[in-house]
């Protein structure tokens, strides 16, 4: 293949089109997963923002990383959606490269929220008496910054280095532009480039999943100190929905982008994508809201409060 004027011609994402008989069947989940991901994202917004008792630093994160679920799922999932309905498969260079700087961004946002959430975890957990003079609104507020600038570098940093490769072909096997993909139609050797981004790679997923298990382990061992059960439980009840999302994420994550260029399969990380782009930001909700007792009493309120409405409006009307 030689090479081509990218800005001209821009990509054809493949996507699924190789299982033209599953294509059908991804429309109707995909479509409904992302439903569920907007619905369950904007929920926890609103609850978060809403309610007094959620205005507390760990449900002040919730509300961040439910935005990003929010913006990473959207950056990716309706162009697959246009994809396997209409068939259109094409987009832009700059297209192209503003998804992967977007979905880049998110991602390495959310990164370094978990570790922010972690530390939140950690000081309510082993520092309890200190913990409304430690997580002061401003610490959070440059905490939660702080993860939204890292996450910008990154991708810019990222993003400049892959504009520079010159790329041959045009067929990108994926239903977004991802890194490993791009890399793939490289015209000459990648071997420098891909020394750098695997070194961003460390920096940005094995770097924070280490702080994570390391804030855990000391959280584990303040556990084990406390001697009532009831307090144990409380104790790790709070930790259990992060460390959750944490593993779902970074499973995934690390799965996909810390392994070489010639080793990556386009057909695997397709289906390992729908899983960190779809599956993942559906079920964070979900995991923060079935055992925890605060936002279960929020959205009752909000819905007793919706029921009273609508029962006074019928009654005006009458």
């Amino acid at each position: 293949m030689g090479s081509f004027n990218l800005s001209l011609e821009g990509f054809l994402l493949v996507g699924f089109s190789d299982w033209p008989q599953l294509e059908l069947i991804l429309l109707v989940f995909i479509s409904i997963f992302y439903s569920l991901t907007l619905c369950g994202n904007i929920t926890i917004i609103v609850l978060t923002q809403q309610d007094i008792h959620l205005h507390t630093p760990m449900y002040f994160f919730l509300a961040h990383l439910s935005f990003l679920d929010l913006c990473f799922t959207s950056s990716t999932v309706p162009k697959l959606l246009i994809s396997l309905s209409q068939g259109d498969q094409t987009i832009s260079y700059a297209g192209c490269m503003t998804q992967f700087l977007i979905a880049l961004f998110l991602g390495g946002t959310e990164c370094i929220l978990l570790v922010v959430m972690a530390f939140d975890r950690y000081v309510a957990v082993c520092r309890p008496l200190h913990y409304t003079s430690i997580m002061h609104p401003l610490l959070c507020h440059a905490l939660a910054i702080s993860s939204w600038v890292g996450g910008l570098v990154n991708s810019l940093t990222q993003t400049s280095l892959i504009m520079t490769i010159p790329l041959c072909g045009h067929h990108l096997n994926h239903f977004f532009c991802e890194m490993l993909v791009l890399l793939k139609l490289a015209c000459e050797d990648t071997g420098g480039p891909e020394t750098y981004l695997a070194l961003a790679g460390a920096v940005i997923l094995v770097c924070p999943i280490a702080l994570i298990l390391g804030t855990y382990a000391h959280i584990a061992h303040a556990v084990l100190k406390i001697k009532s059960r009831a307090g144990r439980r409380k104790a790790l009840g709070t930790c259990g929905s992060h460390l959750t999302v944490v593993f779902l994420f970074y499973g995934s994550a690390m799965y996909t982008y810390l392994q070489p260029v010639h080793m990556y399969s386009g057909n695997q990380g397709k289906f390992a994508a729908l899983f960190y782009t779809i599956i993942t930001p559906m079920l964070n909700p979900l995991i923060y809201t079935l055992k925890n007792k605060d936002v279960k009493g929020a959205l009752c309120k909000v819905l007793v409060k919706g029921r009273k409405g609508t029962k006074n409006r019928r009654k005006m009307v009458e």
